[in-house]
């Protein structure tokens, strides 16, 4: 069900899935300009081809984000509740505060921090409604202070052109109401060049957040540069280190809820036991058919990106984590925490056995929407301060400027920009002064 990698005696790079976006890129630039070009009919025309349905209004009605909520199972609402709360709470502790620092007497630089005038988010609907993700892309984006949010989501054909109901009602429960019932590189090009150009509503955002497929992370590809991205995610991925006092069901357990999210996600196991591997493969054959979407984790978990790997020793275990940064990394060794330290590159890192990944999922309180493929070597999962810029502000008295003056003067020599020193000289060598 799930190759072995040995990598004892020899050091090797952790496959992944392929993914050409290259290719996918080609698909989605003459769709991203035609949404540039005729606005909300096209955004309709490809919500037809692709999902199946035409809405009637691209705007979902606030009245049926109502409806959602109210037709919501009330364990679901408990739990998208606990969601919003902890997540709110994490995302206010780290929500950086303006610095104002005087460099010398009568000279201040301030780093002000300012939310994006208007974000969009982006909530797949595809395999599966990814309720989660509203809150996980809403909830720091309202703490930061983010003065305007939109949120893009399929149609769906079973829910007469729109999103899915659980999804409309996660964002009434938050208070979005701006919502739009399109999905893929459409949804991205929608809120990225906006439609109020072609006679539709939309305005256009300054960043654009949340997964999707490969299509999905091509425009955003696409589109950077005319908006700001979070990240290109790609499959969904978990790798575990292991060591011999891992709990083999446990640990099957939560490589099998990584490979239930699509075929081409990544399961990895890295350890330095063979009995805990043989264990392991053993649970993967008993608990697999018992799941709900059995097929689909057969095949993420037999494909090239998933495999039980052996390793040295766990510090070697970490190596290769480093090596391959993933974007869910969970420790499962007698010195979790202590491991867990010297973890440098991942999205987000499990700690123990009773932290599985599907915790941070939905109610951990960390956020969900990770950096993928290798990714988390250069890039942080989503956060509130995604949803800031900083913006300096200098401010010097004349003093302070004239106690630089020659400094600027020197400076401005050295890179043949003369013009640079003589606008301090117009302040501070004026004639009668």
């Amino acid at each position: 069900m799930i190759r072995r990698l040995d990598l004892r005696h020899e050091d090797g790079v952790l496959p992944r899935a392929q993914r050409d976006v290259k290719h996918a890129l080609e698909v989605v630039a003459p769709l991203c300009e035609d949404v540039r070009v005729r606005g909300e009919e096209a955004v309709l025309e490809y919500g037809e081809r692709f999902d199946h349905v035409r809405p009637t209004a691209l705007r979902v009605d606030p009245a049926e984000l109502n409806r959602a909520a109210e037709a919501l199972d009330t364990d679901v609402r408990a739990g998208l509740e606990m969601s919003i709360a902890r997540l709110r709470r994490t995302c206010e502790a780290e929500l950086e505060q303006t610095v104002v620092t005087e460099v010398a007497d009568g000279a201040t630089v301030e780093r002000r921090i300012v939310p994006m005038s208007r974000a969009g988010l982006y909530v797949p609907g595809g395999l599966a409604p990814l309720v989660s993700t509203v809150v996980m892309n809403a909830v720091p984006a309202q703490v930061a202070g983010v003065g305007s949010i939109a949120l893009a989501s399929p149609p769906q054909p079973e829910a007469n052109g729109l999103p899915h109901p659980t999804i409309l009602a996660a964002c009434s429960i938050l208070g979005i109401d701006e919502v739009y019932a399109a999905g893929g590189a459409q949804a991205l090009a929608m809120l990225a060049y906006g439609t109020t150009a072609t006679g539709g509503s939309v305005e256009p955002v300054d960043l654009v957040t949340g997964p999707g497929n490969i299509y999905v992370a091509a425009a955003k590809r696409y589109l950077q540069g005319t908006v700001a991205i979070d990240s290109e995610a790609g499959p969904t991925e978990i790798a575990i280190i292991a060591d011999d006092t891992a709990d083999a069901v446990f640990v099957a357990a939560d490589l099998i809820s990584q490979a239930e999210h699509d075929p081409m996600a990544a399961s990895v196991l890295v350890t330095d036991s063979e009995a805990l591997a043989d264990a392991v493969e053993a649970e993967l054959e008993r608990q697999v058919p018992a799941a709900k979407h059995t097929e689909r984790i057969r095949t993420a978990l037999g494909g090239r990106q998933s495999a039980i790997v052996l390793v040295r020793d766990i510090d070697h275990a970490v190596d290769v984590a480093n090596e391959y940064a993933a974007e869910h990394l969970e420790i499962h060794t007698d010195d979790a925490y202590d491991v867990a330290g010297r973890i440098d590159n991942a999205g987000a890192i499990f700690v123990g056995p009773h932290t599985p990944v599907s915790l941070g999922d939905y109610v951990a309180g960390s956020n969900h929407v990770l950096p993928t493929a290798s990714s988390a070597r250069h890039s942080s999962g989503l956060s509130v301060r995604a949803f800031c810029k900083n913006v300096q502000v200098v401010t010097y008295t004349e003093q302070a400027l004239r106690d630089v003056g020659d400094h600027v003067n020197s400076l401005s020599a050295a890179e043949d920009l003369p013009s640079h020193a003589a606008a301090v000289r117009a302040r501070t060598e004026r004639e009668g002064e």
